[in-house]
């Protein structure tokens, strides 16, 4: 595969990046999707993290935020087979299984911390305006995923590139990033806590934290991992978004 990336036109490098990033995002949005309103509620598994309704249109608006998204994502492609055209990167050539495992597990943690570091820059008074967008959808689904403004996609949308320029990866463990990344941000957006009996602070409860994040607007800036959230004191306390969640289920009773 790694012959095969690198032998391609830049045309078809952003061609197959657009139907890479369109693919795992409608199939892992719809998978999500369908396990947190239909099945897990049958069988009775997890709950509902804020009972709020969507706002109206509001699947709409994410669906076209993330087609720009996925534009972006996916013409991006050029840049990584860029560097490799260059030469300022290259690929692992026939590498093991364990340098792959190895080489994923590294990206997992560093896309955290990408992911850190430009999330607090878009809370910030000079960027908070191209973060507006996703916080549209106060109470999340898993299509709000991809569902960013063009600034805030460019952003997260480079992960790998300066990895590349450190470490000769293999292709796999690179084109796992993006799956990965989707799947742990179909998690943190679904609005359901399919682990009710971890704790607040364990990596499977990544989606209470992130709905805390819609919910209040700040804190919670991680991504799966609360590693940087707890270096930095930016997590939220647990019941950060109680009182406007019992204030919704009291106006209901009444």
């Amino acid at each position: 595969m790694a012959q095969i990336f690198q032998s391609l036109s830049a045309i078809q490098a952003m061609a197959w990046g657009l139907l890479f990033f369109g693919s795992i995002y409608l199939s892992f949005g719809a998978i999500t999707w369908w396990l947190t309103r239909k099945l897990l509620p049958a069988l009775a598994i997890g709950r509902v993290l804020d009972p709020r309704p969507l706002r109206a249109g509001q699947l709409r608006e994410e669906f076209t935020q993330s087609g720009l998204s996925i534009l972006i994502f996916g013409l991006g492609m050029v840049f990584p087979w860029g560097l490799l055209q260059l030469g300022w990167a290259r690929l692992a050539v026939d590498p093991s299984g364990w340098r792959i495992a190895a080489e994923i597990l590294v990206l997992a943690v560093w896309n955290d911390v990408h992911f850190w570091i430009n999330h607090r820059l878009l809370h910030t008074r000079w960027l908070r305006r191209f973060h507006g967008p996703h916080h549209r959808s106060m109470v999340s689904t898993p299509f709000s995923s991809y569902s960013f403004h063009p600034i805030e996609a460019a952003m997260l949308g480079n992960v790998i590139l300066l990895p590349m320029l450190v470490h000769d990866f293999s292709f796999w463990a690179l084109a796992s990033v993006p799956i990965f990344s989707l799947f742990f941000n179909n998690v943190g957006h679904a609005n359901y806590d399919f682990f009710t009996r971890v704790s607040y602070g364990h990596w499977f409860a990544a989606s209470r934290r992130h709905h805390l994040h819609h919910a209040c607007h700040s804190g919670n800036y991680g991504f799966q991992f609360t590693f940087m959230d707890r270096l930095f004191r930016t997590r939220l306390a647990g019941d950060a978004a109680d009182a406007q969640l019992n204030a919704f289920r009291a106006r209901q009773k009444s």
